[in-house]
């Protein structure tokens, strides 16, 4: 998997990252054949009450310096053959933290910063309850248009996380997100990441296995935003243990290679960084 970067993955300085250390993310990465790791660990400064009465806890934000201190160390120590681990976040986005959000990023420096929604109508899409009174597509179409509203008052980040998270856990038929069924949001979305140099991700979680439910990649999304003129396609296994880094890789390196890309994009210092899919 030489050339391929996992830019989004999660440490113990995720709230949701349990035991899982920068350390043995980064050595599984390597010994995967990645060419390097992005840690993008949790930032929500809003969860709403019924996720805090699940978990017993309200996360803000992990400590930053801890985490880069960490990363600096794991790099001394891993970081042979070319390769690298980056420093970076996923910032939830949420109409409601928009003055934190702003304040933090102008606070901390990054590699790469990730713009993702999993908090929206006060609740997760995780535990099932946004689901309730909406038909797929009411569901389906309501992400979309928050995660485009949101990240595009945002401005400063460089990919666009999971846009189908919000199928992995849906409770209907329809388990994929498709370009046809929400073409005009699609294209707003699409064109907006072309035009403003930003990554479009392939999260891998999405299309594995849960409770039965496997979702799929629609590959006229990425033929679309090669028709806006995209260019940056990310590669993240959502991992948040040391097993998952570079899930299904290849197999999307391909996908991608298909639909007419020639390079995968990840980020150092914040600059979008292009290297060749190798076949």
């Amino acid at each position: 998997m030489h050339n391929l970067f996992d830019n989004h993955s999660h440490s113990q300085f995720s709230f949701d990252g349990g035991k899982t250390t920068v350390m043995a993310s980064a050595v599984s990465a390597r010994e995967k054949g990645l060419s390097g790791i992005c840690f993008t660990d949790h930032c929500d400064f809003y969860v709403p009450p019924m996720k805090a009465a699940f978990e017993h806890l309200v996360p803000e934000t992990f400590d930053v310096k801890a985490q880069q201190d960490e990363i600096d160390r794991v790099n001394r120590e891993t970081g042979s053959k070319g390769f690298r681990v980056f420093k970076g976040v996923e910032i939830g986005l949420q109409k409601n933290s928009r003055e934190k959000i702003r304040e933090f990023l102008s606070e901390n420096s990054f590699d790469g910063i990730i713009a993702s929604v999993h908090y929206l109508d006060e609740t997760d899409p995780f535990f099932g309850g946004y689901y309730q009174g909406k038909d797929w597509k009411t569901a389906y179409g309501h992400y979309l248009e928050t995660l485009y509203e949101e990240m595009k008052w945002l401005g400063d980040f460089d990919i666009m996380g999971h846009y189908d998270y919000v199928a992995r856990y849906a409770p209907y038929p329809q388990e994929s997100i498709f370009y046809n069924d929400f073409s005009d949001i699609f294209d707003e979305i699409l064109k907006y990441l072309a035009e403003n140099g930003k990554a479009l991700e392939i999260n891998t979680k999405t299309y594995q296995d849960y409770k039965g439910r496997t979702p799929v990649l629609d590959k006229n999304i990425l033929l679309r935003f090669r028709e806006f003129g995209g260019e940056a396609i990310s590669l993240g296994s959502d991992s948040h243990d040391p097993v998952r880094p570079g899930d299904k890789f290849e197999r999307y390196a391909g996908f991608i290679r298909n639909a007419g890309f020639r390079f995968i994009a990840h980020f150092e210092n914040r600059r979008l960084c292009m290297t060749p899919i190798q076949a």
